[in-house]
């Protein structure tokens, strides 16, 4: 995590599937977070989480649920900055399109980012991570 919040280069990370446990932490540091429509990111499964608050697995619904760990909820939230769109049935049906969605989004967010000095974007990505997990109560 260190090391790539010193990158001086643009990061870019796309959550193809499942983002999970400690390797989510490491898809947080970054300067852009792209997310398939139909994957999972979060720091613990609804399996892991059930388990844990109600010694229950009848609760993985429930867990899931609150955890938030879908695209559209992610981006309401504002971890994830896009989504990319999958192609009818998911991306495991059409991988060849799958693949054209996630190179149009990547080079797209790449082309913007290469237009901020490397010290702005470690100052963004720094803010942006430290958001994560922020919230106030209305």
């Amino acid at each position: 995590l260190k090391e790539i919040s010193k990158l001086r280069i643009p990061v870019v990370n796309v959550v193809i599937g499942e983002g999970g446990s400690g390797g989510a932490l490491a898809i947080g540091v970054g300067d852009v977070i792209l997310m398939l429509e139909y994957s999972f990111y979060s720091v613990i499964s609804p399996e892991g989480c059930a388990a844990i608050l109600w010694k229950d697995q009848k609760a993985v619904a429930k867990a899931a649920e609150n955890l938030k760990i879908e695209a559209k909820d992610l981006l309401d939230m504002r971890i994830i900055d896009k989504i990319i769109p999958e192609p009818p049935g998911g991306a495991h049906i059409d991988v060849e399109q799958t693949f054209k969605n996630v190179d149009k989004h990547l080079n797209q967010t790449l082309k913007k980012l290469e237009l901020r000095s490397p010290e702005k974007r470690l100052e963004e990505r720094y803010k942006k991570f430290r958001k994560i997990g922020v919230f106030t109560e209305k």
